[in-house]
Order: structure tokens, then C-alpha cells, then sequence
């Protein structure tokens, strides 16, 4: 339930604080006064597009703030848990906020928590019911007639399944199809594939093989000149007259028959005696490596081979050497998807078969609910019709089967039908019902699903329009006991209408020289009674608008 309601800086609105109460509360107004502004505030915090003139001309931005109390919605608590945007402490609270800048781009939040618009959407859903006056316009179309007969069944969850198997269905036969029409093409990916994939396992290249067969390449191909240079170094650190082992021992002997030696005279001689050691010890490596190369010829041609050989298939397939096992594992995988085609195509078409199954099983489950909704939908509608002063029109909840295939939607095609005359076959209602008649049995329509519906606030914008008199005393009665099981909040400039509310909200425009502004009041007593009279009589208040006033208060 809607519990309160800010606008800051919106339209014509400086600031607006407003408390919502259970029941009916109906808000009327002068024309042009700004009845809507309130609806269209409340609209933008359940996700409606965002607009930057709709900001108070002279403001940065509009700030609208919408709590809601969650205790009856349980769907809605669980969406927010789900999306860890409830608050842990007050689980039942909501509060949804929108910024709108004067540029146009605006942000959303819920909880205090930046969301996109969709999520305000969703959510948007569980928590209000909105009835314009156009939206009778939707009645035209098809799909609005489906979804309101599945609704008022409660079947809108069956619903979602059929149109999930029908998915599902199809997308398992649309593969099934290409597989089956394109085996030729699958058999001679499946022989290339072959051949890949066994060229490549038998090259049977090893991580890291690589890099050591192109490092052995280079040693190999430079064996002699290596073994010379070898020779070469160990000449200058071993030669008895002039190799660096021998100069070293020299110069350390000169530091040591020194008298006296400064600290860095010491320092040097350490670090020659140091140097000694690491020529010794390299001139071993030297040796150790002179004594264990081989020239071998044949390996080098082994090894040129190999490379060869992967970089030849590589090249092929244009990719790095190194990628060559990679591409075996891939190559090996898709082979393997491919193998058993036959198999593969028989076990496909029996998926086929059972998720057809499947969706014709959950259609009939739906069809056979939607028939017992729809005779049912037709006599609550009727009687409806009947009260707002269409005693002679009955409509008619039509399911007609899809003889050819079944559909995203299930097995029917579903249309409301109205015979508006005795006698008059029923026919659509854009070819039968005047624009009057059309609102009025849209009214019927709204009035009879808000029943059944799962959100506890339902909205109802000058729905009223074209009705006047004991037909208007109707649609306050309906609505006022809708009002009874929720919270209805309804603009209107009906009279009858009005009288009807559990509270009254007035709008009231103040116009200044250079500026106008809209307030709201909240209406008891002898102010309720005045603009009662003022719907009834227009600007000028008679003792006779206000004594009838107080009789339809008085009913």
C-alpha cells in the first residue's frame, strides 16, 4: 500500500508532502488545476520515462520520494531479498525515489540503492495497478484480451510456463532441422576434422618442446664455433704465463707484501682474492662443458626435422606453433560433438517429441482454465454492463483453437466480443462499440479484473469520462468497494464519483504574475461539501448545489 508521497520542484509543484490512507481517496479539482500531477509524479517512480521539462520551471531537478508499506505483498518482498536491495531491520518498507534533472536524464533508487528503470518496472508491477482514461484503447488489441483473461483466471504463472515450453520446443527443433538437413555438410566436416585432428595427434607436440628443440637447433648448428670459443676462454683463464688465474696471483701477492694497506687497499684485496675463485671455478664449467659436447650431425638434422614439421602444419592451420596444442584440444572436442551423427539425430528428434509433449501439456492444462475464466470473466463483466446503463450489450470471452500450430500463447486465439443490441451477433469491439460505449465497457472490464488483482493499490485516472448521473453513482459505489479490500486512489470530476471517497484530496493551482503553483488539500466537513457543489454547479455555489452536495454525501 502506498503509505506517503513527496514532490519536490516537479511541474507545477514546489513541494508536496501527502499521507495515504487506506480506502477510497479521490482527488478532484478545477480543470487544468493539476489533478494528474500527483498520478504522473507517482508514475516516474514506478519506472515511467523521464521527461526534463516536467521539472518546476527555475529548478535543477525534480525529487520524488513514494513509500510503500509491503506487509500484504509478499512477492514483492521476496523480489527485493532477491536483489538484496531490501532493508534488513523493516523488510515490509519500501521507499522508491527518482531524480530528474532539468536536462532530461534522471536516476532511480530503491532503498536508497541506484536501480535501472526496469527494476523500477518490475517492482513497479507488484505494487500498483494503474487504470487510465485511454487505457480502453488497449482493449483493442489482442494481446491485452489474453493477458487480462489469464490474469483473472490466476493463471498467469501457467502462462509464463507455456510460453517457456513453447521456447524451448522450438529451439530444440530448429536444431534438430539444421542437423538434419545439413547432414552432408556435417559428414564432410566430420572427414576433414579426422584428418586435423590426426595429423595433429601424431605430431603429439609436448608443452614446452618447443622452446628446447629451437635453443638445441641454435647450439647444434653452432657446435664448432661454440667448441673453438670454448677452448679459447679456457686459454685465457688457465694459461700458466698469462691467463688471469695466474695475473690475478700476481696482484694479490704485490697487495700482501704491502707494509701497510688503507681500508680500501683491504677492500680490493678481497675482492680479488674472490675474483681468483670464481676463475677458477669458471674454468672448470668451461672444461666440464669441453669434455661433454658432442658434434652430431645427425641430431641437428633430427631436431631441423621437427621444427620443420611443426611449423609447417602450423602454417597451415595459421597459427603460432605454440598454439598447436590448444588447437588439438579444440579440434578433438568439435570431432567428438560430431561423432555418431545418426545417433545424435535420433536422440535429438526424441527431445523434440518430449518438449512438444511437454507444451502440450501445459497448453491443455491452460486452455481448460482459460475456458472456465472466460464463461466466468463474460457473466461478471455483463453485469457490470448492466449497472453502468448497457442493459442491452453482453460481451463474449471468445477462444478460438489455432487449427494449423500452436503458438507462443498456447492452443487459442483469444478476443472479447460484444453484441451492444438485442438480436446482434457478437463482434469485435472496434467495429461494434462507439467511443462512449468503449470506455464505459473498459470501465466494466478494470472494475471486474481489480478484483482479482495481486497488488493492493489500484489507480484510476478519470477512468469516468463520458459518464454522468446514475451512472456515475455507480462507478462510485464500485469503486468505493474496491476501496473496501485495498487502497483505490482515483482523479475524477465526477461529483458522484467523488462523494464516494473514504478521503478527499483537493488540487488547488495558485497563479502569480509570474509563476503558478499546485497544492493538494486534504478535504473534511463543510470544505468537502463546498467542492461537492462546486462539481455539481461549477464556480458559483448555491444553497441549492451545496443542499444537494450534502444529499449525495448524505447516501
Amino acid at each position: 500500500m502506498l503509505t506517503h508521497l513527496s514532490i519536490q520542484q516537479f511541474t507545477l509543484v514546489e513541494r508536496l508532502d501527502l499521507e495515504l490512507k487506506p480506502g477510497m481517496t479521490v482527488i478532484t479539482g478545477e480543470t487544468g488545476a493539476g489533478k494528474s500531477i500527483v498520478l504522473d509524479a507517482l508514475g516516474l517512480t514506478l519506472g515511467d520515462r523521464a521527461d526534463g521539462g516536467r521539472v518546476k520551471t527555475g529548478a535543477k531537478r525534480a525529487d520524488i520520494h513514494a513509500h510503500f508499506d509491503l506487509s500484504r505483498i509478499a512477492r514483492a518482498q521476496h523480489w527485493l531479498e532477491e536483489h538484496d536491495l531490501q532493508q534488513p531491520d523493516h523488510p515490509e518498507d519500501c521507499l522508491l525515489r527518482r531524480v530528474i534533472n532539468a536536462d532530461g536524464r534522471s536516476r532511480g533508487f530503491i532503498n536508497g540503492q541506484p536501480v535501472t528503470l526496469q527494476q523500477l518496472r518490475t517492482l513497479g508491477e507488484m505494487l500498483i495497478d494503474l487504470h487510465s482514461q485511454h487505457e480502453h484503447q488497449s482493449l483493442l488489441v489482442k494481446d491485452t484480451h489474453r493477458r487480462l483473461l489469464d490474469e483473472f483466471a490466476g493463471q498467469s504463472a501457467l502462462a509464463r510456463e507455456v510460453r517457456q515450453g513453447w521456447r524451448d520446443w522450438q529451439q530444440l527443433d530448429e536444431r534438430y532441422r539444421h542437423l538434419r538437413d545439413n547432414a552432408a555438410e556435417v559428414s564432410a566436416r566430420y572427414q576433414l576434422l579426422s584428418y586435423q585432428v590426426e595429423e595433429l595427434v601424431q605430431l603429439d607436440l609436448k608443452e614446452g618442446e618447443l622452446d628446447e628443440l629451437e635453443s638445441e637447433q641454435r647450439s647444434l648448428a653452432h657446435a664448432e664455433e661454440i667448441l673453438q670459443s670454448s677452448h679459447q676462454v679456457l686459454g685465457l683463464c688457465n694459461d700458466d704465463e698469462q691467463g688471469l688465474g695466474t695475473q690475478l696471483h700476481r696482484a694479490l701477492q704485490v697487495l700482501q707484501r704491502m707494509p701497510e694497506k688503507s681500508s680500501a687497499l683491504q677492500e680490493a684485496e678481497q675482492l680479488l682474492t674472490s675474483a681468483q675463485i670464481q676463475v677458477e671455478e669458471a674454468g672448470r664449467e668451461i672444461e666440464h662443458h669441453i669434455d661433454s659436447f658432442n658434434i652430431d650431425p645427425d641430431r641437428l638434422q633430427q631436431v631441423e626435422e621437427r621444427l620443420t614439421a611443426l611449423y609447417e602444419v602450423a602454417r597451415k592451420h595459421r597459427i603460432q606453433p605454440a598454439e598447436l596444442p590448444e588447437l588439438t584440444r579444440q579440434l578433438s572436442e568439435e570431432l567428438e560433438n560430431l561423432q555418431g551423427g545418426d545417433e545424435r539425430l535420433d536422440q535429438l528428434e526424441v527431445q523434440v517429441n518430449e518438449a512438444e509433449t511437454h507444451f502440450r501439456t501445459l497448453a491443455q492444462k491452460l486452455s481448460g482454465e482459460r475456458q472456465k475464466a472466460a464463461d466466468k470473466l463474460a457473466r461478471a463483466v455483463n453485469k457490470q454492463l448492466k449497472a453502468l446503463a448497457m442493459e442491452a450489450a453482453t460481451l463474449t470471452v471468445a477462444l478460438t483453437p489455432q487449427t494449423e500450430k500452436p503458438g507462443l500463447h498456447g492452443l487459442e486465439e483469444i478476443e472479447f466480443l460484444i453484441s451492444t443490441n438485442p438480436g446482434q451477433p457478437a463482434r469485435p469491439l472496434n467495429k461494434v462499440a462507439s467511443g462512449g460505449e468503449l470506455s464505459r465497457i473498459s470501465l466494466a472490464i478494470q472494475v471486474v479484473t481489480a478484483q482479482t488483482s495481486a497488488t493492493p493499490t489500484l489507480v484510476f485516472d478519470e477512468v469516468d469520462v463520458g459518464i454522468g448521473g446514475a451512472t456515475g453513482d455507480v462507478v462510485g459505489l464500485l469503486l468505493r468497494e474496491l476501496g473496501k479490500r485495498g487502497q483505490v486512489i482515483c482523479v475524477t470530476h465526477l461529483a458522484q464519483v467523488a462523494s464516494k471517497g473514504h478521503q478527499h484530496l483537493q488540487v488547488c493551482k495558485t497563479t502569480r504574475k509570474d509563476s503558478a503553483e499546485s497544492t493538494l488539500v486534504p478535504l473534511e466537513g463543510d470544505a468537502k461539501v463546498e467542492e461537492i457543489a462546486r462539481m455539481l454547479g461549477g464556480m458559483n455555489v448555491t444553497e441549492q448545489s451545496l443542499a444537494h452536495a450534502r444529499e449525495i454525501l448524505a447516501s
